[in-house]
């Protein structure tokens, strides 16, 4: 048995001990005023209520099997659950400044340095709209040059229907033999290793990294396994602190467009905002960014480029793509395709099979096989037109302001001509759902009116449950089973919409399915937009269906 384990049981009795002590003695009891102005004493307080959850919780679980479901229910373990970030957040502190220390402390355990990940000849992206379609089409570029780079691997999130998803090579998702081997490899290593609890006292033997900090450990390991030969790596939120910026020298770093999203991890301001984003940025490794980024926001990342010693390059959606039907729709992902251009260019330059670089410029002239890269590109829930027996699905996770009036904006467009049935098909749990349903209800009207809205939480079974993939523990249950969120939404869409659309609630997607069927014998447009969850959990509704 290892060292570390045989004292555990003891470890937690102590610890426990020390918990009453603190707690009976903390100056929440004796100086209230002093607890009220003191945000280091009460996020002490939440903190050490964490630890005490991560051990009781957390350790008790042993893994007897080694299946992908029994790694999906360990995975799962490992999310913080809804009560602890808000108390987090009741806290007031953004900034975990040891996210990226214990990166590097967790990846020593499972044998790796940091400096092992700069052979992955790694793409970096950041934004707030767009980076995942972006590393989407800077992956299938690169897939086109299968000869000197026969794996390409993929980074991003979050999942629709698997979390396999977020970890691709050549654009697929590995399998879940290859998943369960993989996770239970770094699993096993964190078991059999210690941290100094002088240095990291929350890594207490057993514990384990959070939800994305061991997927990202995980996708690591997954491609120096693999032996992929360059991986695109879409940051998780922000960058600066963020679990990928353990990647010491990427290539090239991308960054989307940037706007208001994750306030209380990045700011309130764009200016915050950016120069989280800009945290990615590395010395050596040129970086480029979408036009028309907000001025503010631009400013900041040319500083952040400039602190960083690196340059930071404008690109202009490239004329050649004008008349080029990506594989993602959308006319706004024209200026992610010709972003992600210019990441590929880099990273096959640095690689010796372009000769020279792509220009930055309107008018360059782009491969013929980076053409075919971006129509070949696949990614679901965004822009995704789906045909089922007689209604027209369309599905895009739009999530942020931005992103919401891009979709909306798509879908006005798309069936404005349409004679067809309107419908729609809303969830967003923990978000500002209201402000959301505004973005959308403004950039479709006058054109588009709904006859039917359907608002429904992120359960994805109507026995309750969900898909084993979808757990989500990291919003009010309470909000859920109440269907809080959803009885706002209707009294705010009747108010907008002046009572035209008939208003439905259900509570769980696949009741909100069921019901659609049911609506109309006539043929509908219906558009499914919120959040991610939503649309991963609809899908996998679509698959029980088909497969009955």
């Amino acid at each position: 048995m290892h060292k570390g384990k045989k004292n555990y049981p003891n470890l937690i009795t102590s610890f426990r001990m020390n918990l009453k002590k603190i707690i009976l003695n903390h100056d929440r009891f004796s100086h209230p005023e002093r607890w009220k102005t003191n945000a280091l004493l009460r996020f002490t307080f939440v903190y050490i209520k964490f630890l005490f959850d991560l051990m009781i919780i957390k350790n008790p679980l042993r893994m007897v099997g080694k299946t992908y479901r029994d790694a999906v229910t360990a995975l799962n373990s490992l999310q913080s659950n809804y009560a602890n970030i808000m108390a987090i957040r009741q806290t007031g502190d953004r900034k975990n400044t040891m996210t990226l220390l214990e990166m590097h402390e967790w990846s020593r355990r499972i044998g790796y340095s940091a400096s092992d990940f700069n052979k992955l000849n790694i793409v970096h992206i950041t934004g707030t709209k767009g980076k995942g379609s972006t590393a989407a089409f800077t992956s299938s570029i690169l897939g086109q040059y299968k000869e000197q780079l026969p794996r390409i691997g993929l980074y991003t999130s979050p999942h629709l229907k698997s979390v396999r998803e977020r970890i691709r090579i050549n654009g697929e998702p590995i399998s879940e033999e290859k998943f369960a081997k993989y996770f239970f490899e770094v699993w096993d290593r964190l078991d059999s290793t210690t941290s100094s609890l002088d240095k990291f006292p929350h890594m207490i033997p057993g514990s384990k990294p959070g939800y994305f900090k061991f997927l990202t450990l995980l996708s690591f390991h997954t491609f120096i396994q693999e032996d992929c030969k360059s991986c695109v790596y879409e940051v998780g939120v922000g960058g600066e602190l963020d679990s990928t910026n353990i990647i010491e020298k990427p290539i090239v770093c991308g960054v989307t467009l940037l706007g208001i999203d994750h306030t209380f991890m990045l700011g309130d301001t764009i200016e915050e905002i950016a120069w989280n984003k800009g945290g990615i940025f590395k010395s050596g490794a040129p970086a480029f960014t979408v036009e028309k980024q907000p001025p503010q926001g631009l400013t900041i990342l040319k500083e952040r480029a400039e602190e960083r010693k690196t340059t930071l390059t404008e690109v202009p959606p490239f004329k050649q793509l004008e008349n080029v039907k990506l594989g993602i729709a959308g006319e706004f992902q024209k200026s992610n395709a010709s972003l992600a251009v210019m990441l590929a260019s880099e990273i096959l330059h640095t690689s010796n099979i372009l000769e020279e670089k792509i220009k930055c410029s309107s008018n360059a002239s782009i491969p013929e096989k980076f053409i075919i890269g971006l129509q070949n590109t696949k990614w679901e829930g965004r822009c995704q037109v789906l045909e089922k027996g007689k209604n027209v699905w369309y599905i895009d996770g739009a999530h942020t302001k931005d992103s919401m009036v891009a979709a909306s904006t798509w879908f006005r467009d798309t069936v404005r001509l349409s004679k067809r049935k309107k419908i729609l098909l809303f969830n967003q749990q923990s978000r500002d759902a209201n402000a959301l349903v505004n973005n959308l209800y403004s950039s479709v009207s006058p054109e588009i009116t709904f006859d039917d809205v359907i608002f429904t939480t992120n359960v994805t079974w109507k026995s309750g449950s969900y898909s084993a993939d979808l757990v989500s523990m990291n919003t009010s249950q309470e909000d859920v089973e109440k269907l809080k969120v959803q009885e706002s939404l209707v009294k705010n869409w009747n108010k907008i919409d002046d009572n035209r659309a008939k208003t439905h609630v259900t509570a769980s997607i696949e009741e909100a399915n069921e019901l659609i069927e049911t609506l109309y014998d006539e043929p509908a447009d219906i558009f499914v937009t919120g959040s991610l969850h939503l649309v991963g959990g609809l899908l996998v509704v679509f698959d029980r269906i088909d497969v009955k």
